[in-house]
């Protein structure tokens, strides 16, 4: 604002002005002449009325206020700030006001420019909506989202995405100046005004466009400027139509963000991939602008090779290793250690750690690499007879669970697989999760190796003795034991033994001696009907505790029979042997497994005294009778 509109300024008066001729002349005019000039003065007025608008002339300004004649017999006073929209307001400058009121207190004329411009501001508003014409507005300040602009006097939203057509990062730099827009939307019910700057330019760069695709070509090179910067590519102005770099055309090597190759707002040259006419879109290359690493990888890499590289990018089923600039290949879980059990690769690796590799394939048209760790290391199994032969006990770690059984792992790289049927000689195991829990180390015997398929086959059970070769000389057909119901299989009933075995029991014997049907966690004597060590099952009988049956299996071994009917020296010997072993039961381990075997041992040796007392006792009669 220049200096002389600092200050009010109103024209002087001549200095030889005569105010005393003045002052006679006003003596000397009679009442009815000065009625009629002062009518004639009042009809060269302005005639108005409040709540009016009307054209005034700005005739001075200061700092704070504008002085604006609207040929009234006194003039108006508005504030500067009213005039923010318009900063080049000079003397002389037409411009509507509002009457507030034709005199206040002090008789001064109180009107609004601010006002006079929003009464017919919605008017204007809603025309330049229906005409499409560009209107101009004043940019107040920022705001979420945009910009607030003054249009006509009412407060008008500019998205950011709407001021242009690149986006734009700095709203500031937009704000106190005057812009040309286009209404876009109206909410007439909420008094809401959406105005855009972009629209003016799209119509000008549509041309723009049209000319530049139709000159276009594959494999054109260009120079373009990055506008835009997201996860999966780079938006480049080519001077009025943007092309896309996706992000496996930035680099052959791999990139994790454009922003590794790229900035915003740099110039860089890019060569024209491919391109559609209808939909205006551009795909764009940078990286074919240099030639493809692959064709650079020495000759001397070959099939065999170890050499080094570096870990780029870990997924679920391997680790691509850069072995040479711009050059990959695909480490998969399986070539990364020996061991057969289901592992994540970032148990191995990590992205960014040097590591040595083994080049396992390589195939120079396709671009592809495969590559191995776990063969720079010897491999277990190449002397696995030797060091797991059939027959040897080893500890083992629980890897994991199957139905039918469980993988250990002997050492890095070598698992067995114990059967169910291997886990135990006394308990039927529903699943393996039921005798031991992962990570825990059991004792095992190798049954079986299978070097060609990498298959080993583990006992459990095996590093025990067979407990049912000392059971067939306790759980005799017809022996008492005392016993407990702890489960229920259909029609049968299973019952825990001493010495930690189990036998099993049908619904009708199981019943009492009161009529009544034993159940579950019931102790109970029982009768061994039948002993099968093949099949590792016993068949008891409570009822038969109090009640006689001919119902003992015949596949019971006839010394057996003879022990349950008590006939015979030798059978009762063993009847008395069995109930040696039962008055001896109090719980049921297979620590006790020992009592077994000494009592075996006892009545092996009882057996065998009898025999050499026979033969001494036949050798002596001999004798007497050739004396």
């Amino acid at each position: 604002m220049s200096a002389e509109q600092t200050k009010v300024t109103f024209a002087e008066p001549p200095a030889d002005f005569d105010w005393a001729t003045l002052e006679d002349d006003k003596k000397s005019i009679s009442a009815s002449d000065r009625e009629r000039m002062e009518k004639a003065y009042e009809e060269s007025l302005t005639s108005i009325a409040e709540k009016e608008v009307l054209m005034g002339t700005v005739v001075g300004m200061n700092k704070k206020e504008v002085v604006i004649n609207i040929n009234y017999k006194s003039e108006g006073v508005v504030p500067l700030s009213e005039f923010r929209y318009k900063p080049d307001l000079k003397l002389g400058d037409q411009v509507e006001v509002y009457i507030e009121k034709q005199e206040d207190k002090g008789g001064q004329m109180v009107i609004s420019h601010k006002t006079a411009r929003v009464h017919n501001a919605w008017g204007k508003v809603n025309h330049a909506l229906e005409t499409n014409e560009i209107i101009t507005g004043f940019v107040k300040c920022r705001t979420k989202g945009g910009l607030i602009v003054d249009v006509f006097g009412i407060e008008a939203f500019l998205p950011g995405s709407q001021i242009d057509v690149k986006p734009i990062r700095d709203y500031d730099q937009f704000v106190g100046k005057n812009m040309e827009f286009k209404v876009v939307k109206i909410n007439q019910e909420f008094k809401n005004v959406v105005v855009s700057h972009k629209a003016l330019i799209e119509a000008e760069l549509e041309a723009q466009k049209k000319q530049i695709i139709g000159g276009l070509e594959k494999g054109q090179v260009l120079e373009g400027t990055v506008k835009n910067i997201t996860s999966y590519g780079v938006f480049v102005d080519l001077g009025g139509v943007d092309g896309l770099i996706h992000i496996t055309d930035l680099s052959w090597g791999r990139v994790s963000h454009p922003e590794e190759i790229v900035k915003l707002d740099e110039k860089i040259n890019v060569v024209i991939l491919d391109f559609d006419d209808e939909k205006r879109r551009i795909a764009l290359g940078l990286k074919q602008l240099s030639a493809h690493p692959w064709d650079a990888l020495s000759a001397d890499m070959n099939v065999g090779d170890k050499v080094k590289g570096k870990v780029m990018v870990i997924t679920d089923y391997g680790a691509f290793v850069e072995v040479a600039a711009g050059v990959e290949g695909l480490l998969h879980v399986s070539e990364m250690s020996w061991s057969q059990h289901l592992r994540s690769p970032k148990d191995f690796l990590k992205e960014g750690q040097e590591i040595d590799v083994q080049i396992l394939n390589i195939d120079r048209e396709e671009r592809k690499m495969s590559l191995g760790m776990k063969q720079l290391q010897p491999d277990p199994w190449a002397d696995i007879e030797f060091k797991y032969p059939v027959g040897s006990r080893h500890t083992a770690k629980v890897r994991n669970f199957t139905h039918f059984g469980i993988f250990a792992e002997l050492e890095e790289g070598v698992d067995g697989l114990i059967h169910i049927s291997d886990l135990s000689w006394t308990k039927r195991i529903k699943h393996p999760s039921d005798f031991c829990k992962i990570g825990d180390e059991v004792e095992v015997q190798v049954l079986e190796v299978d070097k060609d398929n990498r298959r080993l086959s583990l006992g459990h059970k095996q590093v025990e003795e067979n407990p049912w070769e000392v059971f067939a000389s306790v759980f005799t057909p017809g022996s008492t034991h005392e016993g407990t119901i702890v489960g229920r299989n259909g029609s049968s009933f299973t019952v825990a033994l001493p010495y930690g075995v189990e036998g099993t029991v049908t619904l009708k014997h199981l019943k009492k001696a009161d009529g009544s049907k034993a159940g579950l966690e019931e102790k109970l004597p029982f009768v061994v009907l039948e002993f099968s060590s093949e099949h590792r099952r016993i068949a008891l009988s409570h009822t038969r505790t109090f009640e006689e049956g001919d119902d003992v299996i015949e596949s019971a071994p006839a010394s057996a029979k003879r022990g349950r009917k008590g006939s015979g020296d030798e059978g009762g010997d063993h009847s008395a042997s069995v109930k040696s072993v039962n008055d001896k039961v109090e719980k049921s381990t297979l620590g006790d497994l020992s009592v077994l075997s000494d009592l075996k041992n006892q009545m092996q040796a009882g057996e065998g005294g009898k025999a050499k007392s026979k033969a001494k006792k036949e050798e002596a009669d001999d004798q007497s009778e050739e004396a």
